[in-house]
């Protein structure tokens, strides 16, 4: 069983058992999050339906800093090289469990 959730704007698949790393929360290493939003649920292979009142919990494992991206501004014939680097912050959630209309599924 897996669901699609949304988190931070992005939108992820999650199974019990999964770490995933979603836009940095400002809650402290293993607290537990509840993620209200689930756009769908599938229960078996091929079967997604979105459910009426369905959540997913997790708990956070740690914070960090992802892999540094290069911006590079170049104009050509212009002598004009700009080089920048971007490291985004992110908080690693542990899925713990998937609740849909009074079923749990847990890790």
């Amino acid at each position: 069983m897996y669901a699609v959730i949304r988190a931070g704007g992005k939108q992820y698949r999650v199974a019990p058992g999964d770490v995933i790393q979603i836009e940095k929360l400002a809650l402290a290493g293993g607290e537990n999050i509840q993620f209200n939003e689930v756009l769908a649920v599938s229960a078996s292979e091929g079967e997604l339906s979105k459910p009426a009142n369905a959540t997913v919990t997790g708990q956070i494992v740690e914070h960090g800093r992802g892999d540094k991206v290069l911006v590079f501004h170049y104009k050509r014939k212009k002598q004009y090289k700009k080089l920048n680097g971007h490291r985004q912050p992110f908080t690693a959630v542990k899925i713990t469990g998937i609740n849909v209309d009074g079923k749990d599924l847990t890790a």
